[in-house]
């Protein structure tokens, strides 16, 4: 299997279970509940890389590209 270079927010949040789908995912970043690295982001493109830190509502998860995929 091959490893990901990157993850893109909205299927990361897929990925852990945060929504049940893109549209959710879509409707929670647009509305800046979704923090990466510390900042507010609202592209739910954005790559995400091994190490970097996404947080919700008080809970974080740090991205291992080794584990998804």
């Amino acid at each position: 299997m091959p490893s990901l270079d990157y993850i893109k927010l909205d299927q990361f949040l897929k990925q852990m279970q945060v929504v049940g789908t893109g549209g959710q995912a879509k409707l929670m970043i647009q509305a800046g509940e979704v923090a990466v690295n510390g900042e507010v982001e609202t592209r739910r493109g954005r790559k995400l890389v091994s190490g970097d830190r996404v947080e919700v509502d008080g809970q974080a998860w740090i991205v291992d590209l080794s584990q998804l995929g």
